[in-house]
């Protein structure tokens, strides 16, 4: 959902870089998680609000500058379970990661490796072995996508 930046001020509040369509949509949730060298753990949020055009947020039990910056660079998630189901035509980026994209002739081009923001569209970074692809995630190019079957087809060439 996002990932942990410098802290921010001297009372345990930190920057928060989001990977959400809406920032502050990391507001609706009350606990977080973060990943840490013993795995991932749940901090409830004290507060949290938008300052700028960045997110700031004071996780419980840091309260201070020096252990908020022992946190900089660490991923932050919320479990699947809480998160709203996406709606028709939607997808969560983790549910495309590892998909295999096959283009209108069925030929493999890879796996979903990760997506990329661009501003202008979301792109599909699809990896096979030594070749990487960066697709656009618009309607011109994936025709269909089938998180059950595993798969993504698009319109794309080999050569490409």
């Amino acid at each position: 959902m996002g990932q942990i930046g410098a802290p921010f001020g001297v009372k345990g509040w930190v920057k928060i870089f989001a990977d959400t369509e809406h920032p502050d949509s990391l507001f609706d949730y009350p606990v977080w998680y973060i990943e840490t060298p013993k795995g991932w753990q749940a901090f409830e949020i004290e507060n949290a609000e938008l300052h700028t055009k960045n997110l700031v947020a004071k996780l419980a039990g840091i309260d201070d500058r020096n252990l908020a910056e022992t946190f900089r660079n660490r991923k932050l998630g919320v479990p699947r379970s809480a998160m709203p189901e996406p709606e028709e035509g939607e997808y969560y980026w983790s549910d495309l990661v590892g998909l295999r994209v096959l283009n209108l002739a069925g030929e493999p081009l890879g796996q979903v490796r990760e997506l990329m923001d661009t501003g202008a569209n979301d792109v599909l970074v699809v990896a096979d072995g030594t070749i990487e692809r960066l697709l656009p995630f618009v309607d011109a190019v994936v025709k269909t996508v089938d998180i059950a079957a595993g798969t993504i087809s698009v319109d794309w060439g080999l050569d490409y």
